[in-house]
């Protein structure tokens, strides 16, 4: 499998909101037993070697404000069904209207971004996989570069949060991360003593 698509994430927002609102005892101090589950699905998303398309649901947000002395709501866009700034973990975000034109609010690609809006068709797509694809070249034409990444580590909880987020150089860079926490595993001893 190359890509999933996940039709929405808004239901896993709905479900940790459900499980939080039946929850017993203090709302605030439960979300220190919600936020696992939520943050074990945006690494599941953030650590998978496949691409991951998905959708958010979206809904009218508003804001109140004071027109003659009364406080009125007033309609500001929309807003995503999720926890706020899920938006961030994503490569590219588009946002559709009703017409189902396409306006990129974040393009890591810089493909999309100040672009007018877009209808998404099978075109579009080749243009995000070319730009994957490069991206792939361009990494594997690096690999060597990353050793330097690697030994400028300077903990093991530093080297390991790095050896999660680049699954890609797991096997290939294997000898120097292995080297680099024993490096820094003796460093540790040393100054212990």
């Amino acid at each position: 499998m190359e890509v999933t698509i996940i039709d929405s994430i808004t239901h896993e927002w709905e479900y940790i909101l459900e499980l939080h609102g039946n929850m017993a005892g203090n709302s605030y101090t439960n979300w220190h037993k919600v936020n696992p589950a939520h943050n074990s699905f945006v690494q599941a998303i953030l650590q998978s070697p496949i691409h991951i398309i998905s959708t958010i649901r979206t809904k009218q947000d508003y804001i109140l404000s004071e027109k003659n002395g009364k406080m009125v709501p007033e309609k500001v866009g929309m807003k995503a069904i999720t926890r706020d700034g899920m938006d961030y973990e994503f490569t590219l975000v588009f946002d559709l209207d009703m017409k189902n034109q396409a306006t990129s609010s974040k393009d890591r690609t810089g493909l999309f971004m100040n672009n007018p809006p877009v209808r998404i068709t099978p075109a579009i797509g080749v243009q995000i996989l070319d730009w994957c694809n490069l991206g792939a070249i361009e990494q594997n034409n690096s690999l060597p570069d990353f050793t330097g990444v690697i030994n400028n580590c300077k903990s093991i909880d530093e080297l390991l949060d790095l050896y999660m987020k680049r699954p890609e150089y797991q096997q290939s860079h294997l000898q120097e991360f292995t080297a680099q926490r024993q490096r820094l595993s003796n460093q540790t001893q040393l100054n212990r003593h």
